[in-house]
């Protein structure tokens, strides 16, 4: 035999043997897992690291155990208030049995993805428009549930179900707007209104509170000029009276030519005013012949007069302070006045005090009530 034949068969027996350790070795990674099938049938699983397989009959399918993102396209679901809508989702599956998931199911991922559409068509179609907005939560977990339990005959665990978006068909879309733009334009006439209520409450408090002020502040003015002009008129009342007292206790020594003397002085005081007319309220011509008399010209004698002594007045008309009464002495009115002014200040603070509980402003959802 020629070397070139030798050369070439120990080129195939070299490539046989090559290809050999090849299809009998396999090499899994730390997050997959091998199923080994022999003549068809399955002998197990191959863990990860270095595994040896009899080469030619045998058949190793890797399965990867990490968690895997898979996108629902999106679909058009009628919702339960008849509002066409698109809604898509993420979901996110791991493999926890490769056995189930190759075995069980043709292609795992894709008929996660087809149950995923139509029980997300399901769920969105049991429930309203507004709740799909509010509520993407509870529905995420539903959604999470219903596939699990599902996917648990295949190996697979629906680990997290995430609706992406939720978008309204342009017609729909336009009417939530409007009706969006309504609800402000409502909440804020609500608060314009309110506001004006307000202002409206608290201007007529004040107007109120004014009126409260100037009432209160005219009665205490009236009260206090009604006790000043009561202390006045008392006081020149018992000044009067002190001055006649003082001039009966002084006149009860003169006699009649002592009267006509006064009584002419009076008269000289009378004539030197700028006065046209002057009354007299007594008959004047008495007191001329008076005066006729003192001088010795009259035409009879005068009389003598016995002045009144005092106590013989006292008889008369009574003592002095009975007659007169108590004089107040200064302390005696200082100390009525300012109590006077403590009473007014007393009413001042009470009319300024807040207004009760009953009288603040109801709360905003007692006026919604």
């Amino acid at each position: 035999m020629s070397t070139g034949t030798l050369l070439m068969l120990a080129l195939l027996l070299f490539l046989l043997l090559a290809y050999l350790a090849r299809s009998a070795i396999y090499i899994i990674r730390p997050y997959e897992q091998g199923l080994y099938e022999r003549l068809g049938s399955f002998r197990g699983t191959l863990n990860p690291g270095f595994n040896i397989v009899s080469p030619l009959i045998s058949r190793v399918i890797k399965m990867d155990l990490r968690t895997q993102p898979l996108d629902v396209p999106a679909q058009e679901v009628i919702t339960k208030d008849n509002a066409p809508t698109r809604v898509d989702a993420i979901i996110y599956i791991k493999v926890i049995d490769p056995k189930k998931a190759f075995y069980e199911v043709q292609h795992y991922r894709k008929a996660t993805v087809y149950l995923a559409q139509t029980t997300l068509r399901s769920v969105i179609g049991d429930m309203e428009l507004d709740e799909i907005f509010y509520n993407r939560n509870r529905i995420n977990t539903h959604l999470r549930d219903i596939l699990d339990e599902a996917t648990d005959a295949w190996g697979v665990k629906v680990e997290n179900v995430e609706i992406r978006e939720v978008e309204p068909v342009p017609r729909v879309k336009q009417a939530m707007e409007e009706q969006t733009s309504a609800e402000r334009e409502r909440r804020a006439a609500i608060r314009r209104a309110d506001g004006e209520k307000r202002a409206a409450i608290l201007k007529a408090e004040g107007g109120k509170r004014s009126r409260i002020l100037q009432a209160e502040g005219l009665r205490q003015a009236k009260i206090l000029e009604a006790e000043g002009q009561r202390l006045a008129t008392i006081l020149e009342s018992q000044g009067e009276a002190q001055k006649l007292r003082i001039l009966a206790m002084g006149s009860l020594p003169l006699d009649s030519k002592a009267l006509t003397v006064l009584s002419l002085d009076t008269l000289k005081s009378v004539g030197n005013g700028q006065a046209t007319k002057i009354i007299f309220p007594f008959e004047l011509s008495k007191l001329v012949q008076g005066a006729a008399d003192y001088l010795g010209s009259g035409s009879e004698t005068i009389k003598e007069h016995t002045p009144m002594s005092a106590p013989d007045m006292e008889r008369l008309v009574g003592k002095a302070d009975d007659v007169l009464g108590e004089i107040p002495k200064h302390n005696e009115l200082k100390k009525e006045l300012d109590q006077i002014e403590k009473d007014m200040e007393l009413i001042s603070t009470e009319s300024l005090a807040p207004a009760s509980s009953k009288d603040k402003f109801p709360s905003k959802e007692e006026e919604e009530k």
